[in-house]
């Protein structure tokens, strides 16, 4: 019997209104509400509320003992169901409650600190933490970085927070002649790693609607198949995907939702697998190896590496200007200045700024709000140029004003 993994990661960014040059010191509105609030709304219709229905009604017709699902939700996914859809957040909030969901910790924002500083790596975890202690009264065990984003030292990092494993990419890069479907170890920390098998997750996730894919389409019959004809001693199938690959990126007309319902139906129906959240991976299986990544790894492209976010001298010079901002950030206390800092981080504002694929219409564009990579990179900067002007401004007024004790210090 196999164990199958079901991981979704759940998350919408804060995205930018069109803000210009002139906008500088005179505006401090930096977000798209309109925008931010219509593909909340319009994902919580078409995924969020249908997909965590049928969920529900999986794990109490065969109980979480046979069927649960592990969730990663992002802060700003989080802030944005409170203030645009709380339904949603209700939502999942029920499912969790069925015994049948595993909640992952991240990064609140979604972002790439990770790459950059480990001091405000370790305040993003330590907050959405506290985010799903008071929203969901849970509290994470298991951890996933930013798009799967992982290698050796920030798993020191994760390993000493406390979490007992971590989400990767099964990468041919990383496995070589090895296989996804076993529980490996980090050589570099006493942390277990649950390894992607991204062919059979993309498999739902991006061709399962595609008219040109030899296998099209995809039944719940043919995918229970190839699962089943995985040599015996390979017991564990990851599964990791975007939650709006229900409903959002591939449509109901797809037939995704019966596909899905059918498949885990026949699964459990002919005791042909189980499913686990990570948690319960790490009882019943044991590390068939230790596994070094000395550089970083991501789920992302068929490169599996850090170019969709960085690969560009756009991304580059945007991500290194956002983080020479830190050590302002740390001298004031400003909660609104704290919000932009956290929102500014989310990956997806580099994502926009991709050039590997644009043309080709990738899915690098899927819910971008601009024309090209340029104009995101000239808005993100423009916005950058704002706040670090409140940065100056508050940091100059906190040193200045009347106080008891010492104002903090920036880091060098």
């Amino acid at each position: 019997m196999k164990h199958i993994c079901l991981y979704f990661q759940v998350h919408q960014p804060f995205r930018l209104r069109i803000y210009r040059f002139f906008d500088i010191g005179v505006s401090h509105d930096y977000y798209h509400e309109l925008n931010n609030r219509t593909l909340l709304q319009r994902i919580a219709r078409k995924c969020y509320l249908p997909m965590n229905a049928l969920l529900k009604k999986l794990i109490q017709q065969w109980g979480p003992e046979r069927f649960s699902v592990a969730f990663a939700i992002s802060g700003t996914a989080l802030e944005q169901m409170e203030v645009y859809a709380p339904e949603v957040l209700e939502s999942f909030q029920g499912l969790y409650q069925t015994g049948g969901v595993e909640l992952i910790g991240e990064t609140y924002a979604h972002s790439l600190a990770s790459l950059k500083s480990r001091k405000e790596f370790e305040r993003q975890v330590k907050k959405h933490t506290k985010t799903l202690e008071s929203l969901f009264g849970a509290k994470p065990k298991v951890f996933r970085n930013t798009e799967l984003v992982y290698y050796d030292e920030v798993a020191q990092w994760v390993s000493a927070m406390g979490f007992e494993a971590m989400l990767a990419e099964g990468a041919d890069t990383l496995l070589g002649w090895r296989s996804p479907n076993y529980l490996y170890e980090s050589a570099a920390a006493p942390l277990k790693l649950l390894l992607r098998n991204y062919k059979l997750s993309d498999d739902i996730a991006f061709r399962f609607s595609n008219r040109s894919w030899e296998a099209y389409p995809l039944t719940a019959e043919k995918f229970a198949e190839w699962i089943s004809a995985i040599p015996s001693e390979q017991r564990l199938i990851n599964l990791f995907m975007d939650y709006e690959t229900f409903g959002e990126h591939q449509w109901a007309e797809t037939g995704i939702f019966e596909f899905f319902e059918a498949w885990v139906n026949k699964m459990l129906s002919e005791e042909r697998a189980r499913f686990l959240t990570p948690s319960e991976v790490l009882k019943r299986h044991e590390p068939a190896a230790k596994i070094s990544v000395p550089m970083p790894l991501s789920w992302a492209d068929s490169e599996r590496d850090l170019t969709a976010w960085l690969g560009n001298e756009l991304q580059i010079d945007a991500f290194e200007t956002l983080y020479a901002l830190e050590p302002l950030i740390e001298t004031v206390t400003s909660p609104a200045l704290h919000r932009d800092w956290l929102r500014l981080q989310t990956s997806d504002h580099f994502y926009y700024m991709c050039t590997k694929f644009f043309s080709d219409g990738d899915v690098h564009k899927y819910f971008n709000p601009y024309n090209s990579p340029y104009e995101a990179y000239v808005t993100y900067m423009n916005v950058l140029s704002d706040f670090r002007e409140r940065l100056e401004q508050e940091a100059k007024a906190t040193q200045s004003a009347p106080h008891e004790g010492k104002v903090p210090k920036a880091n060098a």
